[in-house]
């Protein structure tokens, strides 16, 4: 084993430590790995820096804008209301799952689940059934429509430049056609004649026609003419009487963790949890004051024209990492933040000081004009019963420019990358919608990572690391045929995407996945195919895939509702590609 062969063997092993523990944001590894690889020496510059030139990457930047030219002007809200009307819970999730996934093979499946989702919600509260036995497999079905072709998700296009460098001619837009639509039929078969039995059943009425998602953080200040003053936090039983839970103690620059023996004094801020009904309720009883991020007089929340909106902070959001005092909603949107819902976790800090993850929901107050503004943000999905109103008169020029695009690179008219880049100005140009709109569609963190995890990819093939790899692990499956090397390739990838990124997955599986194609003198085609499906269906977990995230809250799941639907569908999609792979693309 050579000194560079070290090297890259042990920042790999940094690398996929970073990913899963989660220290830090995907696109900082990557950046890392990238430096790392660069300064060390382990591929030349020019080769170091091609992930930011590769057509990958392009596309995928491109695609994203497209998927917004198609969500701005509201061709695809048109399509979330052909279902609205249907009342039976079990053809309303087959109405879902059939109409969003054919258009996650085309759409970036995070868009259009950001459409769809106040739509199935309301939907389920009008009709008085449950939701959560929808959104799980809405998510899945979009993770199903993705695979299916090559700009479907970002991984695909992925595994198709991988493949490229090393020598592979790549894929064309429709190569994952035919087994993208059998292992669908496969999957969905299991969701709605299993799955769907196997989900909670959380009714979601609550949730569109009372604000109460569930536990909410927020902050209340203890006024002048408050009965609870010179009481203890035990003694006032607020718990008991409001099922509010206080966690904290603020006064002044003092803060107590425990202050069940605190005697209450005025203007003390208690940080409390619990539903925002009951919180409301102990605040007109007991005389205190809400004292969100900004001050927010309580007329307010009386007036006409004010409205209150949950809004969930979507994935690839500039909000995630950032606090509610950095982000300033009422300077930027006119909104204040009442409040803060968080699955999973008590978020013990004040409101102001919150760091924002992907999926936490926001309790807004604002005006009726300034909540329509909030649901054009891309940072944000709006929850919620209310229809949005979107000009549609672009919807059909936007069609045509995604038809377009998808006819012109299937028949080799224009490479992929071309095609797209040219849909993305023919957006701008027919204004469905504007630069800026451009520039904050396209995912940044996600380009960073591939620009930046792409070079480790090659050094792990260019060095020999990923032959020897393969030589001293899968190697010694030899005398079992490719079958099983297949079979083995697809699992290590579906379990590693369940713990990191799906992009990153892809990338470091991808040159392995081609050395075991060569240790079986078999052709790559197939090992690459299994990892771009491995890689772009993650079931078993909440974090495993974005989709996933994005319902983790608002559906009121379990960790665990996620493993007992989504580890038995990993394993029938195992074992399904296992054996339909080679019959699409042989050894």
């Amino acid at each position: 084993m050579t000194s560079d062969m070290l090297m890259i063997l042990g920042l790999l092993i940094v690398v996929i430590a970073l990913f899963i523990s989660e220290r830090l944001p995907v696109d900082v590894v990557a950046l890392i790995a990238l430096v790392a690889v660069l300064v060390l020496g382990l591929v030349p510059p020019e080769a170091a820096l091609s992930g930011f030139a590769s057509q990958a990457t392009i596309t995928v930047a491109a695609m994203f804008v497209l998927s917004a030219g198609l969500s701005r002007s509201g061709a695809l809200h048109g399509l979330s209301k052909l279902f609205a009307r249907l009342r039976s819970p079990a053809w309303f999730t087959l109405a879902v799952m059939a109409t969003l996934a054919p258009l996650s093979a085309f759409v970036n499946n995070t868009a259009a689940m950001a459409v769809f989702l106040p739509v199935v919600l309301g939907v389920a509260a009008r009709n008085k059934f449950s939701a959560s036995k929808v959104l799980i497999p809405m998510s899945y079905a979009a993770q199903m429509g993705g695979v299916c072709t090559l700009i479907g998700t970002s991984t695909n296009l992925l595994v198709h430049a991988i493949a490229r460098d090393l020598g592979h001619p790549g894929f064309a837009m429709f190569d994952f056609l035919g087994l993208g639509l059998c292992t669908m039929a496969v999957g969905f078969a299991y969701v709605l004649l299993f799955g769907r039995h196997l989900l909670p059943e959380h009714r979601q009425a609550e949730l569109t026609q009372t604000y109460e998602l569930g536990k909410y953080i927020t902050e209340l200040r203890v006024m002048p003419q408050s009965p609870l003053i010179g009481q203890t936090v035990a003694g006032a039983k607020l718990f008991e009487q409001y099922g509010t839970f206080v966690m904290e103690l603020i006064r002044g620059d003092d803060h107590v963790w425990s202050p069940r023996a605190q005697s209450l004094q005025e203007g003390d801020v208690l940080l409390v949890r619990g539903e925002w009904g009951r919180i409301l309720e102990l605040r007109e009883e007991a005389k205190l004051a809400l004292q969100p991020e900004f001050v927010l007089r309580d007329a307010q929340l009386n007036e006409a024209d004010k409205v209150l909106a949950e809004a969930m902070v979507a994935p690839g959001s500039r909000f995630i990492g950032h606090t509610l005092s950095e982000l300033d909603f009422h300077w930027h949107y006119n909104a204040t933040v009442l409040a803060v819902h968080r699955r999973g976790q008590i978020v013990r800090a004040r409101l102001s000081d919150i760091q924002l993850h992907v999926g936490d929901v926001l309790l807004m107050h604002g005006g009726a004009g300034d909540m329509a503004y909030l649901r054009r943000n891309q940072n944000l999905i709006v929850l919620g019963e209310r229809e949005e109103s979107i000009e549609g008169r672009r919807a059909w020029p936007a069609l045509a420019i995604m038809a377009a695009v998808i006819l012109t690179a299937s028949f080799g008219w224009l490479p992929v990358v071309s095609a797209a880049l040219l849909g993305c100005v023919a957006m701008l140009l027919t204004g469905c919608l504007d630069t800026e709109e451009a520039y904050e569609a396209i995912d940044w963190k996600v380009i960073l990572l591939l620009a930046g995890v792409l070079p480790l990819g090659l050094a792990l093939q260019s060095s020999g690391s990923a032959a020897w790899i393969v030589d001293s692990t899968l190697g010694r499956l030899d005398d079992f045929g490719p079958v099983v090397a297949l079979g083995v390739i697809y699992l290590l990838t579906a379990v590693l995407t369940e713990a990191m990124s799906n992009n990153a997955t892809a990338v470091l599986m991808a040159p392995l996945a081609f050395a075991t194609a060569s240790q079986l003198g078999a052709s790559p085609t197939p090992f690459l195919v299994a990892v771009a499906f491995a890689a772009s269906t993650s079931f078993a977990t909440p974090v495993g895939y974005q989709t996933n995230t994005m319902i983790y809250s608002i559906g009121g799941y379990r960790f665990a509702d996620f493993v007992r639907v989504g580890a038995p569908l990993n394993l029938v999609f195992l074992v399904t590609a296992t054996l339909l792979i080679p019959q699409f693309f042989p050894f």
